[in-house]
């Protein structure tokens, strides 16, 4: 894990806890297919449903799977974002 200054940098080889937001509801009987992610719906006002999904990743092309898993379900993604890095012994070759 690089630190420059204080500040930690995500790397696509390296472990990261994600929260992803796609429109819709995911049953948490899906977490499996879904890397082992937290799933949680919450309705808005307007009764439309927002499934939130969290979850430690071992690297990005795990959470590239994740993305695609959504898009042959045809669920809008809201957000992704990564909520925290994990430490990383390895440095760029």
């Amino acid at each position: 894990m690089s630190d420059v200054y204080g500040i930690k940098h995500l790397r696509p080889w390296a472990p990261a806890t994600y929260q992803i937001r796609v429109e819709g509801v995911l049953d948490e009987s899906w977490s499996d297919r879904f890397g082992g992610m937290r799933i949680e719906v919450m309705t808005r006002k307007d009764q439309s449903s927002v499934t939130t999904l969290t979850g430690r990743l071992m690297d990005q092309s795990e959470l590239t799977g994740v993305l695609n898993g959504f898009a042959e379900m045809h669920l809008p993604i809201l957000s992704v974002e990564c909520v925290s890095l994990e430490n990383e012994n390895t440095e760029a070759l």
